[in-house]
């Protein structure tokens, strides 16, 4: 589903935006979103100016924007990525994004010319948010998020669809946390796991 309408999407598909419009019954703006194929937190706001305020917010360093991700490989415990990404446009950004691992898997699946299959599950903390960031340094590192088609290893993602049946993207946004611009509260939005990954766990 796409988070708010664009020229991709076709005019009777569903769109996140409208859907929360029409069910809360107010004008709402999207503050936090993400990648079509991602799954995970959203986070609008009720009025314009409360989204400036959000978006300067989630922009500091006092907030943490942590996600997900199922990758190829055994990645080493931490990682930080300082690395230039395109942009929608394809000039290139400075972007930084802290890995952290999570669990190493290997499974009987053989793969080339290994008679195994080896992941790593990983966090990835956003430090800067740049289209496509998180997808584009995985890349770059050669550990590539499961089922991500643009950015992905197409052996690995044929191999999810054909011997485990799983065609969604392993890219979650697990959690937000920061500072409400009003209330001052401590806020920490989590999202869970979906169908594709806990069918996978």
């Amino acid at each position: 589903m796409l988070v708010h309408r664009t020229s991709i999407a076709d005019d009777d598909a569903p769109v996140a935006l409208q859907l929360l419009r029409e069910q809360t019954g107010r004008m709402l703006y999207p503050v936090h979103r993400i990648d079509r194929p991602s799954s995970g937190v959203l986070l609008f706001a009720h009025s314009a100016e409360c989204t400036q305020r959000l978006q300067q917010v989630l922009a500091s360093e006092a907030s943490h924007k942590i996600y997900t991700a199922l990758v190829r490989g055994w990645m080493p415990e931490t990682i930080d990525s300082v690395r230039d990404v395109k942009n929608d446009k394809g000039a290139l950004r400075t972007a930084e994004t802290r890995f952290a691992l999570l669990k190493q898997i290997e499974l009987p699946m053989a793969t080339d010319r290994y008679a195994t299959a080896r992941f790593s599950i990983v966090e990835a903390e956003l430090l800067t948010g740049r289209w496509h960031q998180i997808r584009q340094h995985l890349a770059q590192l050669r550990h590539y998020i499961i089922n991500d088609r643009v950015h992905g290893d197409g052996k690995q993602n044929r191999l999810f669809a054909q011997q485990l049946g799983i065609n969604h993207m392993f890219l979650h946004a697990t959690r937000l946390s920061f500072t409400h611009p009003y209330t001052r509260q401590s806020l920490r939005i989590e999202a869970p796991f979906p169908e594709h990954w806990e069918s996978f766990f």
